[in-house]
Protein backbone atom coordinates (compact mmCIF):
# COMPACT_ATOMS: atom_id res chain seq x y z
CA UNK A 1 0.00 0.00 0.00
CA UNK A 2 2.78 2.23 1.12
CA UNK A 3 4.74 1.76 -2.52
CA UNK A 4 1.33 2.64 -4.19
CA UNK A 5 0.75 5.96 -2.25
CA UNK A 6 4.04 6.55 -2.88
CA UNK A 7 3.69 6.12 -6.71
CA UNK A 8 0.72 8.19 -6.84
CA UNK A 9 2.50 10.77 -5.55
CA UNK A 10 5.29 10.67 -7.15
CA UNK A 11 3.46 10.88 -10.55
CA UNK A 12 1.63 13.69 -9.47
CA UNK A 13 4.83 15.47 -8.85
CA UNK A 14 6.14 14.64 -12.20
CA UNK A 15 2.81 15.91 -13.88
CA UNK A 16 3.37 19.29 -12.20
CA UNK A 17 6.74 19.66 -12.84
CA UNK A 18 5.75 18.80 -16.72
CA UNK A 19 3.02 20.82 -17.16
CA UNK A 20 3.69 24.03 -19.70
CA UNK A 21 4.76 27.39 -18.23
CA UNK A 22 2.39 29.45 -20.32
CA UNK A 23 -0.88 27.87 -19.00
CA UNK A 24 -2.86 29.82 -17.39
CA UNK A 25 -4.88 33.34 -17.49
CA UNK A 26 -3.71 36.12 -18.66
CA UNK A 27 -4.55 39.80 -19.15
CA UNK A 28 -4.75 41.57 -22.74
CA UNK A 29 -3.20 44.45 -23.47
CA UNK A 30 -6.09 46.80 -24.28
CA UNK A 31 -7.35 47.04 -28.30
CA UNK A 32 -7.80 49.83 -30.23
CA UNK A 33 -11.49 50.36 -28.44
CA UNK A 34 -9.78 50.52 -24.86
CA UNK A 35 -11.18 46.85 -24.03
CA UNK A 36 -8.99 44.35 -22.69
CA UNK A 37 -9.65 40.62 -21.58
CA UNK A 38 -8.21 37.86 -18.95
CA UNK A 39 -7.42 34.81 -21.62
CA UNK A 40 -7.45 31.17 -20.12
CA UNK A 41 -4.17 29.05 -21.92
CA UNK A 42 -4.85 25.71 -21.51
CA UNK A 43 -3.37 22.39 -23.63
CA UNK A 44 -5.33 21.10 -26.60
CA UNK A 45 -4.36 18.22 -28.35
CA UNK A 46 -0.82 18.51 -27.81
CA UNK A 47 -0.73 22.46 -28.31
CA UNK A 48 -2.46 25.24 -26.69
CA UNK A 49 -5.29 26.99 -26.79
CA UNK A 50 -6.66 30.37 -25.39
CA UNK A 51 -10.51 31.10 -24.32
CA UNK A 52 -11.70 34.62 -23.64
CA UNK A 53 -12.95 34.12 -20.63
CA UNK A 54 -13.42 37.82 -18.89
CA UNK A 55 -14.05 41.18 -20.93
CA UNK A 56 -12.98 44.62 -19.41
CA UNK A 57 -13.93 48.29 -20.60
CA UNK A 58 -11.40 51.14 -20.74
CA UNK A 59 -12.17 52.02 -17.37
CA UNK A 60 -11.68 48.45 -15.84
CA UNK A 61 -15.24 47.67 -14.99
CA UNK A 62 -16.75 44.21 -15.93
CA UNK A 63 -18.38 43.80 -19.07
CA UNK A 64 -20.31 41.47 -21.01
CA UNK A 65 -19.31 40.58 -24.43
CA UNK A 66 -20.28 38.52 -27.32
CA UNK A 67 -17.11 36.80 -27.54
CA UNK A 68 -16.86 35.92 -23.54
CA UNK A 69 -15.90 31.96 -24.24
CA UNK A 70 -14.63 32.62 -27.95
CA UNK A 71 -11.46 30.58 -28.23
CA UNK A 72 -9.00 33.21 -28.98
CA UNK A 73 -5.39 31.29 -29.54
CA UNK A 74 -5.54 28.03 -31.12
CA UNK A 75 -2.76 25.56 -32.53
CA UNK A 76 0.06 27.31 -30.54
CA UNK A 77 3.06 24.71 -30.52
CA UNK A 78 5.70 24.80 -28.13
CA UNK A 79 9.47 25.14 -29.47
CA UNK A 80 11.40 25.36 -26.09
CA UNK A 81 12.97 28.01 -24.25
CA UNK A 82 9.35 29.81 -23.85
CA UNK A 83 9.01 30.28 -27.61
CA UNK A 84 5.53 29.32 -29.37
CA UNK A 85 4.59 29.29 -32.71
CA UNK A 86 2.45 28.11 -35.85
CA UNK A 87 -1.04 29.08 -34.04
CA UNK A 88 -3.55 31.70 -34.67
CA UNK A 89 -4.93 34.01 -32.38
CA UNK A 90 -8.35 35.92 -32.80
CA UNK A 91 -8.01 40.04 -32.46
CA UNK A 92 -11.61 41.44 -31.03
CA UNK A 93 -11.16 44.63 -31.87
CA UNK A 94 -10.36 44.01 -35.67
CA UNK A 95 -12.37 40.84 -35.66
CA UNK A 96 -9.24 39.15 -37.74
CA UNK A 97 -7.08 36.29 -37.22
CA UNK A 98 -3.86 36.37 -37.45
CA UNK A 99 -0.96 33.29 -37.87
CA UNK A 100 0.96 33.89 -34.53
CA UNK A 101 3.71 33.28 -32.20
CA UNK A 102 4.35 33.89 -28.51
CA UNK A 103 7.18 34.27 -26.46
CA UNK A 104 7.23 33.64 -23.08
CA UNK A 105 9.76 35.34 -20.10
CA UNK A 106 8.69 35.62 -16.44
CA UNK A 107 5.09 36.81 -16.32
CA UNK A 108 4.91 38.51 -20.02
CA UNK A 109 3.79 36.62 -22.56
CA UNK A 110 4.56 39.09 -26.21
CA UNK A 111 2.24 37.30 -28.16
CA UNK A 112 2.44 38.67 -32.35
CA UNK A 113 0.55 38.09 -35.32
CA UNK A 114 0.61 38.96 -38.98
CA UNK A 115 -1.89 38.65 -41.59
CA UNK A 116 -1.23 39.55 -45.27
CA UNK A 117 1.87 41.01 -44.10
CA UNK A 118 0.62 43.31 -41.48
CA UNK A 119 1.43 42.70 -37.94
CA UNK A 120 0.81 43.34 -34.50
CA UNK A 121 2.47 42.53 -31.11
CA UNK A 122 0.75 42.90 -27.50
CA UNK A 123 2.18 42.34 -24.57
CA UNK A 124 0.01 39.98 -21.80
CA UNK A 125 0.63 39.68 -18.29
CA UNK A 126 0.08 36.74 -16.05
CA UNK A 127 -3.31 36.93 -13.75
CA UNK A 128 -2.39 35.77 -10.23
Amino acid sequence: MKTLVLAAALTALGTAACADPVLGTWKTQPGDDGVYGYVELSPCEGKVCGVLVQAFDAGGGSRSSAALGKRMVWDMVAHGGGRYGKGKIWAPDRDKTYASKMALEGDTLEVSGCVIGICRTQVWTRVP
